[in-house]
């Protein structure tokens, strides 16, 4: 790219433009196709953006982007084979599911001369991000778990508050009333 090109020299090097693109095959449903932006995510939003990077994120789960999957027969078949693992996964443990998509897609011929030369290392990865999925919805639940059991401390703590200066109709309304239970606890300091 830059072989022989003067890369010291006063004159600007040109280059190609730079193109990303993510598969995505998670779960929560997205639409086929959606421009990311990586200042989205910054910590700090500022007006001002000194670095953006855009990429075009593809859905690559079976259904989407039919005209893609036609076109690359492989991307089509690892989203089968994707699939079909999520789909054993429902009935069968995880190991048990990923032998059983990759004995069925080498009788079909999907992704079969890969799956063929790789099949302790495919197994391995499929079962390794499955998991990894897995992980980030179970640490998800337990933040909400976590969450709901703080939100429960905070009120539980009001209501005696609340019912050590016999405010009994503070309780009752607080109970069926957001508003005034945020007055209270901002009335208490919790």
């Amino acid at each position: 790219m830059t072989k022989d090109r003067n890369l010291y020299g006063s004159r600007p090097v040109r280059l190609p433009a730079p193109g990303f693109v993510i598969f995505y095959n998670g779960l929560p449903e997205q639409p086929d196709r959606q421009i990311l932006k990586l200042s989205d995510v910054y910590e700090v939003q500022d007006k001002e953006i000194s670095l953006e990077l855009k990429a075009v994120m593809l859905n690559i789960n079976r259904g989407h982007n039919k005209r893609l999957m036609d076109k690359c027969k492989t991307l089509k078949d690892y989203s089968i084979y994707v699939d079909k693992v999520r789909e054993y996964t429902k009935s069968m443990p995880l190991e048990d599911a990923v032998e059983k998509a990759i004995t069925e897609c080498i009788e079909d011929d999907i992704l079969a001369e890969f799956l063929r030369n790789n099949r302790t290392e495919a197994k391995n990865v499929s079962i390794f991000e499955y998991d990894e999925e897995k992980h980030m919805r179970q640490t998800k639940e337990e933040g909400r778990e976590e969450g709901r059991k703080e939100g429960e401390a905070r009120v539980n703590h009001l209501i005696r508050l609340l019912a050590r200066q016999n405010r009994t109709e503070d309780i009752v309304r607080a109970a069926s009333d957001q508003e005034w239970q945020e007055k209270l606890f901002k009335e208490f300091g919790l």
